[in-house]
């Protein structure tokens, strides 16, 4: 299976980053937006491993729910991996009880080195990835016209619960299927 930690995206804050979607597929013609029901926020990627681990993944992440309470994360600004200039990924970052979350991160890759698996040791950067272009260059014009899309507060998203995902090929994409719901 291939699988990966995730924060779902409920269903009023998928329609307004739809709507986001929508007016960046105007400003940027070449995007392919994200299925607006794969909309999440990934906590850890961990990849092909065998069906047998999903039993360890579920205990990992109850490990690291103890002692954390439900908390609130607010879509806030649109970005661009690898950069806003030149992206591959166009995102939307959150603000908040985002310390919750870098503590929910950090107890996960640590279960998930004692259970001996590789662990993505880049920055991690909260986000919602919406759109995935190729090889595409933004000019200042577009760029500054990027930045209004958020202009208006979009609504808090209140974390209640973790979930283990599967990601299995369908044709051109991807299926993601809860295998797991762990509460806060």
């Amino acid at each position: 299976m291939r699988f990966f930690i995730a924060l779902e995206v409920p269903e009023n804050s998928r329609q307004e980053l739809n709507q986001i979607q929508q007016q960046l597929k105007k400003l940027v013609p070449e995007v392919r937006p994200t299925d607006n029901d794969k909309l999440h926020i990934t906590i850890a990627f961990i990849g092909e491993q065998p069906n047998t681990l999903k039993n360890q993944l579920v205990e990992v992440i109850n490990k690291a729910v103890v002692g954390i309470r439900f908390f609130s994360l607010t879509p806030a600004y649109l970005d661009g991996f690898p950069t806003i200039h030149n992206p591959h990924t166009f995102w939307v970052g959150v603000k908040g009880d985002i310390d919750k979350l870098f503590i929910l991160r950090e107890r996960i890759k640590d279960g998930l080195n004692d259970l001996g698996l590789q662990v993505d040791e880049r920055r991690f950067v909260p986000h919602i990835a919406i759109a995935k272009t190729r090889d595409y260059q933004l000019n200042e014009s577009t760029e500054k016209q990027l930045q209004v899309l958020i202009s208006q507060p979009l609504s808090p998203i209140t974390v209640t619960s973790i979930k283990l995902f599967e990601s299995v090929p369908d044709e051109q994409f991807h299926k993601h299927n809860t295998l797991a719901e762990i509460p806060l």
